[in-house]
């Protein structure tokens, strides 16, 4: 992932006193929807990946509420790194790997995992460049075994539109920071991820003018 310079209310998080973890509000906020959408598509058993973990919030609730799922957490910042093993530590969860090194957005990292049943990525793709989205995408795809899911939740323009005035203006101070960076389109993201055999298996509307996209990959 590039280094970008971006508006501080796109990554808040802040180390709880006295401990190794990471606190993020927005992911207190959203990881029980997370999980409970991701369950309604989610398989029964099987190997998980969780791209750019962020703090560890959200792979404990994840794995607490999907006890049949191993879940792979990953990031490509080392102080998160801790914070999630900070996080599954104090959770005793036993069905979650330890943390690893890796950047979504290089070419190459779907090599160097096992197959999976289940990619879910939150809040990122507003936060990279059109070329970092289209790679990871790609390599997302090779990643999964036939039949397996991608959940892609975050932020989105519609059909090329920004549906509402906080979303223009985060939009806005994202691409002031980083001009590379900022909202992707539904529509785009649906065709490039069609292209590399991902079919759009459903839409869910979420909280605070989110969406999850949910991907199958091609039998």
């Amino acid at each position: 992932m590039t280094p970008r310079v971006l508006p501080p209310s796109a990554s808040i998080a802040r180390r709880t006193e006295g401990s190794k973890k990471l606190f993020a509000p927005s992911a207190e906020r959203n990881a029980h929807t997370i999980c409970a959408a991701l369950k309604t598509v989610a398989p029964e058993q099987g190997n998980a990946l969780e791209l750019a973990s962020g703090t560890g919030q959200h792979i404990v609730t994840l794995a607490q509420a999907t006890p049949n799922i191993r879940w792979q957490p990953t990031e490509v910042d080392r102080d998160r790194i801790t914070s999630i093993q900070a996080y599954i530590d104090g959770t005793h969860c036993n069905n979650i790997n330890k943390p690893v090194f890796l950047n979504a957005t290089r070419s190459g990292w779907s090599s160097t995992i096992d197959p999976m049943s289940l990619v879910l990525l939150s809040n990122l793709l507003h936060l990279v460049s059109d070329k970092e989205v289209e790679t990871l995408v790609a390599e997302v795809a090779a990643s999964l075994l036939p039949g397996g899911r991608f959940f892609l939740y975050g932020p989105f323009k519609r059909s090329g539109e920004l549906i509402s005035l906080g979303d223009k203006e985060f939009d806005t101070n994202i691409r002031t920071s980083a001009p590379d960076a900022g909202y992707k389109d539904d529509q785009w993201i649906i065709s490039h991820a069609t292209d590399f055999g991902l079919l759009l298996d459903k839409t869910i509307e979420m909280p605070a003018n989110n969406l999850a996209l949910v991907f199958a990959k091609l039998e």
